[in-house]
């Protein structure tokens, strides 16, 4: 049985098929028609073909101009056509699966829309077969199950074709529909979308994102040996990367093309392997513009967004993260190729991914580019009693109405394509608090996504992290819905450990509650401690040098008068605010540096830290640095290089000895044989020292010291185990390839060593030798100086 939807074919006077094309076509406020001879320049439109004559009654439309008010319509009448249009033949099409597929009656599309009246599906052919837009209107009788919108083509090109709709419904604003059926749409279930090719090219700043296929490529050879790394969860450690500011900078040593790119990350293997890490954690990277800010006119219309939290399509990789322009098809095959790369060297893939909220902005600056136009009452939380404006819960304008049965289908299946096709190996949920909200915005005791993600077959491979709160204030650390599977970001840990090593008061006993494993946060049902992801740094706020040398955000460039970014940051810049040339202010941002560091790698729970802290990167106090893609975000190799021999071997060495020591990576929470606290002073709040030793239950201890007062500590060494003595092994600069050698298992002392000397670590390692440890007490020496 064959449909007859309207077809409408208009010819471009482009004459090359690519992102120029595109860029022109949808920034154009000016229609001409003209007939099939002559090409119609940088135009969309819509006709209607009619068979009952030789005449053809066209009806032209501008789909989108920088102002609504230049669009226009134009009606006239235009001769015949049919010369050059291209013949297809069409069938009604399946309502599943969603998306674009392969099936033996051609290419089938369908899309979900339940309160539209008329979908139109737009395809732009390769140049080579046709120089123009087709435009099919869906037969609401014939096309259309349900609340999906479907149609087969016979002989459609198996790829380089570009599609979107044209959705029109209700234009009843309190109600909550936004249709306007002047705008191309991406399909949401669009595993490929192509837009501009270079990454920040202001030349194409207002060109616009098509939905694309490839059925052409042979299925991506994994390789015989391949296989996933399958590291258990204790055993993370897990190392918070943006993939373009990773090798975008000059000093990367990369080809210009090659900066920025997947391909780039792989040539970095070698520097991860060398600090340790053992699981990346990707800064988003499903397809999103980094020019939106630049669309019109705004106080931010100079950034350029780095870090991608700006979704606009969920099945979609960054196709300007693909090396020399290689667009969407040679983002999906190179983002494989860094999978297999990463896990060919032991090192898991956990991806960063935003579902609480997209792209398309709040109602008073909106920019549509799919989900709003399409069915915006399903897609968004909004509040009827207030003209059904969008709610704002993730503080960009808009909320993704998660728990909604369709949008949750399409995440679910976002998440499983994501493992599936590329071999991803965990998810970690931005202000994943949105994902327990109802339609409304009503906290869900149970909600049926975060629940559906916990049970899911596919993910159940998979690490799952959430972000525990978001911008309406629903704060759920240590109590996210979690079925046992969820972890979290534990910013408890984060707050506490910086205010007690920076030196505030009546901070011990959560110090050591954080560094034993958040007890009293994660000790519920099934819960383990490594369900804790630790972190003192992330990707928002100050990086750790800027939290020991800024005691305020410095967020001017941001341009918005420094009202972004939080002001919480527990931080003390060690006397000076910003850059000095004080040796002695620069040698104890070094080591608070450090002990910030070691106290992370000690700690029970899953640890995590930030790109660049390695060799101590700076954003030079800026704690919200999303716009910039310069050297404020990006990996400066040259810094690393200074850094190896003193900075970067501390970081990399702390890292392998917490990976070598189980006793630092428990399974399960510590009890009371496990851990012999050596303290009296429990309840003195001016007390900041803390003692305490951890047993392995073979005989060896780890004996830990930490002194935050402004003065040293002399406190004695616990007796060794029976027929064994204490070793003393140093972590810091020279000696500790000799001593990190020597080592064997499990039994060691570590302190913070010296204000005026560089920060040691002392792990003094008890085992049947003649080398004995002899003293009896040892001076801990303060981890801060006097504030000055």
């Amino acid at each position: 049985m064959t449909a007859s939807p309207a077809v409408a074919i208009l010819q471009s006077s482009s004459t090359n098929f690519n992102s120029s094309f595109y860029t022109s076509l949808y920034s154009s406020s000016l229609l001409r028609l003209h007939s099939s001879r002559r090409p119609l320049p940088e135009v969309f439109g819509q006709k209607s073909i009619s068979k009952a004559g030789e005449r053809y009654n066209i009806r032209a439309a501008k789909v989108y101009s920088l102002r609504a008010e230049e669009q226009r319509v134009i009606q006239e009448e235009a001769p015949q056509m049919l010369d050059t249009f291209p013949s297809f033949e069409f069938s009604p099409g399946l309502a599943h699966p969603l998306g674009v597929s392969e099936v033996e009656s051609g290419i089938n599309f369908a899309i979900f829309s339940q309160h539209a009246s008329a979908v139109t599906l737009c395809i732009i052919l390769p140049k080579s077969i046709h120089d123009g837009v087709i435009e099919l209107a869906l037969d609401p009788q014939k096309n259309r199950t349900g609340n999906i919108w479907h149609i087969c083509i016979k002989e459609l090109p198996q790829g380089d074709v570009l599609y979107g709709y044209r959705i029109d419904g209700p234009r009843n604003w309190h109600e909550g529909h936004r249709f306007d059926n002047s705008i191309i749409l991406i399909d949401p279930y669009a595993k490929l979308i192509e837009g501009r090719r270079a990454f920040g090219d202001n030349s194409s700043k207002m060109c616009r994102f098509l939905g694309t296929y490839d059925f052409n490529s042979l299925p991506f050879d994994w390789g015989e040996n391949y296989k996933l790394p399958n590291i258990l969860e204790n055993d993370l450690v897990i190392y918070e990367i943006n993939v373009r500011a990773f090798t975008a900078d000059e000093t990367s040593g990369l080809d210009l093309n090659q900066r920025g790119s997947y391909l780039g990350l792989i040539e970095k293997i070698p520097h991860l392997l060398e600090l340790g890490v053992n699981a990346v954690e990707l800064l988003p990277v499903f397809e999103f513009d980094e020019l939106e800010f630049q669309r019109r006119p705004n106080p931010r219309d100079h950034m350029i967004n780095t870090w991608g939290y700006s979704t606009m399509n969920f099945f979609a990789p960054m196709s300007r993260y693909a090396s020399c322009g290689g667009g969407p098809v040679g983002a999906s095959r190179e983002f494989k190729e860094m999978v297999k790369a990463l896990h060919g060297a032991g090192i898991e893939v956990i991806l960063d991914v935003v579902y609480n909220h997209t792209n398309e902005a709040d109602d008073e600056n909106p920019y549509t580019t799919s989900f709003r136009g399409i069915d915006n009452k399903v897609y968004y939380m909004m509040d009827l009693n207030n003209n059904a404006q969008l709610v704002n819960f993730s503080g960009c304008g808009n909320t993704f109405n998660c728990n909604h049965p369709v949008v949750m289908e399409l995440i679910l299946e976002s998440l499983r394509h994501w493992v599936t096709e590329y071999h991803v190996d965990g998810f970690r949920f931005d202000l994943a608090s949105v994902l327990c909200r109802g339609a409304d915005g009503t906290p869900i005791n149970a909600p049926p996504l975060v629940k559906a993600i916990a049970k899911d077959s596919v993910l159940s491979r998979c690490k799952i992290i959430a972000e525990p709160w978001d911008c309406g204030g629903l704060y759920l650390v240590g109590k996210f819905p979690n079925w046992d599977r969820w972890a979290e970001w534990n910013g408890k840990y984060r707050d506490d450990i910086r205010r007690f090593i920076k030196g505030d008061a009546g901070m011990k006993g959560n110090f050591a509650t954080r560094i034993a494993g958040s007890a009293d946060l994660y000790r519920v049902n099934k819960r383990k401690p490594y369900h804790s992801v630790n972190f003192v740094i992330a990707h928002d706020g100050f990086t750790l040098y800027d939290l020991v040398s800024y005691n305020s955000k410095h967020n001017d460039a941001n341009g918005e008068g420094g009202n972004d970014g939080c002001n919480d940051n527990f931080s003390w810049n060690c006397g000076i605010e910003g850059e000095t040339s004080d040796a002695n202010i620069n040698a104890l941002r070094s080591q608070q540096m450090k002990n910030f560091h070691l106290a992370l790698m000690v700690s029970q729970g899953t640890p995590m830290m930030l790109m660049g802290d390695e060799y101590g990167h700076t954003r030079y106090g800026n704690n919200n640095s999303y716009g910039h893609d310069t050297a404020i975000n990006n990996f400066q190799w040259g810094q690393l290089e200074a850094r190896k021999n003193d900075h970067f071997r501390f970081f990399s060495k702390m890292i392998k000895f917490r990976l070598s020591h189980s006793v630092l990576r428990k399974e399960n929470f510590i009890d009371k044989s496990e851990v012999t606290w050596l303290e009296d002073n429990w309840f003195n709040e001016e007390s900041r020292f803390l003692a305490f030793m951890l047993h392995d239950g073979n005989g060896g201890d780890i004996y830990l010291a930490f002194n935050a007062h402004h003065f040293s500590v002399k406190t004695a060494i616990p007796s060794p185990p029976r027929n064994r003595s204490w070793y003393r092994v140093d972590i810091s600069h020279q000696k500790i390839q000799i001593m990190i050698k020597n080592i064997s298992s499990s039994v060691y002392c570590i302190s913070w060593e010296g204000i005026q000397d560089q920060l040691a670590t002392y792990l003094l390692q008890n085992q049947c030798s003649n080398q004995a440890y002899h003293r009896k007490t040892m001076q801990i020496y303060p981890c801060i100086q006097a504030r000055i």
